[in-house]
This record gives structure tokens, sequence and C-alpha cells, in this order.
């Protein structure tokens, strides 16, 4: 779908809002439970390898959809990079921090500290998209991180190391998804564009973190590569990672930033 279809006609643009809304929501409620299951349950000791094969499928996927033409988007020169940054520094930051705190969090607290991520977009909105918010929106969002800010008050788990992360990811996130609506203006990339090359350009210097850090070694020594819940479980991850990015990129052209992560991140998330 592109931007042109979402403005076709008013009877078509609800529908196509709702069912990108629908699949954005669905699909973040999912690849939360299944990195928690792959990270917590099955003790996956990198992360930093999970989000590299998230980064993998979707070359892979993004990559044979452009050979079928089933997608389209402009072939890689010397102008994709003026072009999409910084938002490969966004887009490996919120796979990384995303990935940790979903590690080291419970899903309550997890969901409760993500709220913060609505705030911080609307502020860059302002900032970077000249958006303007009535009164509404700005007591509505005061209230619920007035609600966070009261649920972490009495975490009697804290942890400063999952806190950070948590934050920094709610940072990476507002970036994002902020600069990502910006990008979607230019035609030549498009939603599949931008998420095709913020994967290519990342997914080498992931790799070579990785293998600095040590994770890619415990990632290939892990034990359960043998187990099929596992292989299952960790392959339903990265496609969920593709249809994650693919739904936000669906949203950001159908929708505000500040919709995105306010009406269908939290709520969804918070049933898991």
């Amino acid at each position: 779908m592109s931007a042109d279809v979402c403005h076709e006609g008013s009877e078509h643009s609800g529908l196509l809002k709702l069912l990108s809304a629908l699949f954005y929501a669905g699909s973040s409620f999912l690849i939360t439970v299944v990195n928690k299951t792959v990270l917590t349950t099955f003790r996956f000791p990198s992360y930093l390898c999970l989000g590299i094969g998230q980064m993998v499928a979707t070359l892979i996927v993004l990559y044979v959809a452009k050979k079928s033409r089933m997608v389209q988007f402009q072939d890689f020169d010397s102008s994709i990079l003026v072009k999409i940054f910084p938002l490969p520094l966004f887009y490996v930051g919120n796979h990384v921090t995303g990935l940790a705190s979903t590690k080291k969090l419970s899903l309550p607290m997890f969901t409760v500290l993500r709220k913060f991520t609505i705030l911080m977009t609307m502020i860059l909105e302002v900032y970077v998209l000249r958006k303007r918010f009535s009164r509404r929106i700005v007591y509505s969002v005061v209230t619920i991180v007035s609600g966070a800010i009261v649920a972490t008050s009495s975490d009697l788990a804290f942890d400063m190391e999952s806190y950070t992360f948590i934050l920094l990811n709610d940072a990476f996130t507002a970036a994002n998804s902020v600069y990502t609506k910006k990008k979607l203006g230019d035609k030549g990339l498009g939603k599949y564009g931008v998420l095709f090359y913020n994967a290519l350009i990342i997914v080498i210097p992931t790799l070579m973190a990785s293998a600095f850090t040590g994770d890619l070694q415990k990632a290939i020594a892990f034990e359960d590569w043998m187990k099929a819940t596992f292989v299952f479980c960790f392959l339903m991850s990265c496609l969920m990672g593709f249809s994650a990015h693919s739904g936000k990129g669906e949203m950001n052209q159908c929708h505000g930033a500040v919709s995105i992560n306010h009406l269908f991140v939290h709520p969804f998330t918070h049933i898991s």
C-alpha cells in the first residue's frame, strides 16, 4: 500500500486506517510475546543476535518481494545514504535497546515504562514536524505519563540497567517514528525502501559488534538449537520483526506518530 492509497477517498481511507491499525497492533503484541519467550523462557544469550536475525529476515523478504515485483523501491545508489540518514542509527538503537529491555524487565513493567514514548514522540513531532496538538491530547498524554510515574515509583524490583535500556528504547522509538514519518515523503524510498536500507546499512556493523562483544560466540554455542520449539520461536521472532516494522510503516503513512505509540502499541502489549 502506498501513501496515495491512504488518501484515495474517505470511504476507503477509513477502512485502510483501521486495517493498518489492527495489523500493527497484532504484530506488536505477538513480537513482544515471542521475543520474551526466546530471551527469557529459553534463555537465549544474545539479544544482539536475535536483532540480527530480524534484520536478515527483513532483507530476505523484501529482496524476494522486489524481485517478484510485489513491492517497489529505489535501487541502491550513493544518494540512499543521504536520503535515509539518520534513520539507521535510530533503527539499530530501537532494535537493540528494545530486545535488551524485553529480556531484562517483566512484561507489566515493560509496558508501563514504554508509555514515556508517547510524550517523547509528541515533543519530537512539535520540533521536527512542526505539528501542533490540542489541549485535550496534551492533557491525555500528561495523565498517561503521570500514571506511569506513579506505577514505577512502587517497583520493588528496580534495576538501573533495565530502566536505562527501556528509557533509551523509548527515545529511539520516538525518534524512529517521527523521522520515518518525515522520510516517507521521499517517493523514491517509500516505506519498504526505508525498511530495506535501514537493515542493509546496519546489519554488518551490528554483526561485527556481536562478534567483538562475544555475543555471536555465545549464540552459536547455545544448546537449544536442536530443539524444534526454540527454532520455531526464533524464526517467528525474525519474521514478526519484519511484520511489526512493516505495519509501523503503514501506520506512519496513514496515522500520526503519536497515534501509533498511544493508541495501538501499549494496549496490545499490556494484554501480554
